[in-house]
């Protein structure tokens, strides 16, 4: 007869474990875990720079009343335009490539990645459903994502350190 093992292993004589008494677990590996951490780290940076430039390009429509162009023609001279800053209202340039609308699609688009790789990271590592709305604050409030990624990835990595058998669970 086989004898039922509890699902829940007592906590180690040295210590470790949580503070209730049991050992962390994840939920996958601790491969699985460094891959997620790992994606996380490259979309946290990549969102993060991407919602500075679109601070960036927002204060110039709004502020300026500018638009940021690539290629076309000066409506005004009828001069080609090659890169610069142009008039939003009448439009400055005819033709050409509206950079000002492809940063917001690309940092749209980004951010639905992130959100992503966030929720990768959260499932793994079983955190509160708090961390994931904090995770996913950093792709939509500037600077954020950077302090938040340097905690959370110092974070996992003390977790995986202090329990070192709770991802090997394959």
């Amino acid at each position: 007869m086989i004898e039922p093992k509890p699902a829940i292993a007592p906590q180690q004589p040295n210590g470790t474990g949580t503070p209730g008494g049991r050992k962390r677990r994840f939920g996958g590996t601790e491969a699985q875990i460094r891959s997620a951490l790992k994606f996380y780290k490259v979309l946290a940076y990549l969102t993060g720079s991407m919602l500075l430039l679109l601070c960036a390009e927002l204060i110039a429509r709004y502020a300026f009343g500018q638009y940021l162009f690539a290629g076309g023609t000066n409506a005004v001279t009828g001069q080609p335009f090659g890169f610069g800053f142009a008039d939003a209202e009448p439009p400055g340039v005819i033709g050409g490539v509206n950079l000002s609308v492809a940063v917001l699609i690309v940092h749209g688009w980004m951010y639905v990645v992130y959100l992503m790789s966030n929720f990768r990271l959260w499932s793994l590592m079983r955190w509160p459903f708090a961390k994931l709305i904090i995770l996913a604050l950093g792709g939509v409030v500037p600077f954020l994502s950077f302090f938040v990624e340097k905690k959370f990835h110092a974070e996992v990595e003390a977790e995986l350190a202090a329990n070192p058998q709770a991802p090997q669970r394959y």
